[in-house]
């Protein structure tokens, strides 16, 4: 009895531990959280290496050398911003399920003359769902289990890598690690650069691209592609890492910084770093501003659950179903006696004032 006692207490406070950990047990860096900016709807960045587009996002959201590792070749946190400096920026716009970047970095040897992985590189791993684990075969804790079709079967389906090339002049922008390189493509992604420096010079490089997280991306193509749900203050896996070449030798290769500070980030889920997808900024929010979305619960019944998606302190709501009825409950369930096309309204108030949002004829019922 005392020994189950002790087992439902261990499973509890570790079930505890992991419900008060922020990033849970299947990331790295414990405590460290990124934030991802959130674009207005009508300020989507445009991918073109242009930067203007990013100037409405906060320094606090850019992420530079200081955080990043080096882990390869043992210098550690020893970087020379004369040598290698890198800033990213991270974003995100609500109801679009896209991450975008703006990739800026000075390097004193660009090196991209070889059409090979010899290349600098921007390495970017996504967990979109948080589900962790090994994306690549080669870490895979049962190679028997995977069997003989393991790159088909795991490499980059729950979790993906992307190699970026900086810059790719005549080839692809990224070498997708994985089964399925359509992610990659139009319309899962895209990208655009902005240099003017030949391979071996210094110089500054821009890179703006969006790309689309899969919580499944099979090898065989998009149809059964099931992509990550990005919504407000989701936490999601991430990690990169900058891959600095100055030449063709081995003693050439600078550095592997990442910003897990783990090996294995560019292959395992769970040594990636946890970034929050945030709200709108406070200057780009109404006081008060309505919104609402719907799901049908029975057709057969009519029956229809209405949900408030506002935003703003509210202190009353109101909706109008459009069939004579109302209700005052910010999320309820309605059902219509008869068969139509319903123009809908919610109105709310608070004391940033009032906001109203309608739906002309969307709510439907046979």
């Amino acid at each position: 009895m005392k020994i189950t006692s002790g087992i439902a207490l261990l499973v509890g406070a570790v079930a505890l531990l992991f419900i008060l950990s922020p990033n849970g047990f299947a990331l790295a860096r414990p405590g460290v959280e990124f934030k991802i900016f959130q674009f207005p709807a009508d300020k989507i960045p445009r991918i073109d290496g242009d930067t203007s587009d990013w100037s409405m996002v906060p320094d606090s959201y850019s992420i530079g050398m200081d955080q990043l590792k080096e882990t390869v070749n043992g210098r550690g946190f020893n970087y020379d911003k004369k040598d290698l400096d890198v800033k990213v920026k991270v974003g995100w716009v609500k109801g679009l399920n896209r991450l975008y970047f703006l990739y800026e970095a000075y390097d004193n040897f660009w090196d991209f003359d070889d059409h090979s992985r010899h290349n600098d590189i921007f390495e970017l791993v996504v967990d979109g769902d948080l589900s962790g684990g090994p994306l690549i075969t080669t870490l895979h804790p049962n190679s028997k289990l995977i069997g003989d079709d393991a790159f088909f079967q795991l490499h980059g389906v729950h979790a993906q890598n992307y190699h970026i090339f900086t810059p790719a002049p005549e080839r692809d922008w990224a070498f997708v690690w994985g089964a399925q390189p359509w992610i990659k493509e139009l319309p899962w992604a895209n990208a655009a650069y902005n240099y003017n420096f030949k391979h071996g010079e210094s110089g500054k490089l821009i890179l703006e691209f969006w790309i689309t997280p899969f919580d499944y991306a099979p090898a065989d193509g998009p149809e059964r592609a099931v992509v990550s749900k990005l919504v407000e203050n989701k936490l999601i896996g991430m990690s990169w890492a900058v891959l600095d070449y100055d030449g063709p030798e081995e003693k050439d290769y600078k550095g592997f910084w990442n910003l897990s500070h783990t090996e294995h980030m560019y292959g395992n889920a769970d040594e990636l770093v946890a970034f929050r997808l945030m709200p709108l900024e406070a200057k780009f929010q109404k006081p008060i501003d309505a919104h609402w979305s719907f799901k049908i619960l029975d057709m057969d019944r009519r029956l229809l659950a209405f949900q408030d998606e506002s935003t703003g302190k509210i202190t009353s709501w109101r909706w109008d179903f459009g069939d004579g009825t109302s209700s005052t409950e910010q999320h309820p369930i309605h059902r219509y006696q008869k068969a139509g096309e319903y123009t809908v309204n919610l109105y709310i108030e608070g004391p940033g004032g009032k906001s109203r949002w309608t739906k002309v004829r969307n709510v439907a019922v046979r």
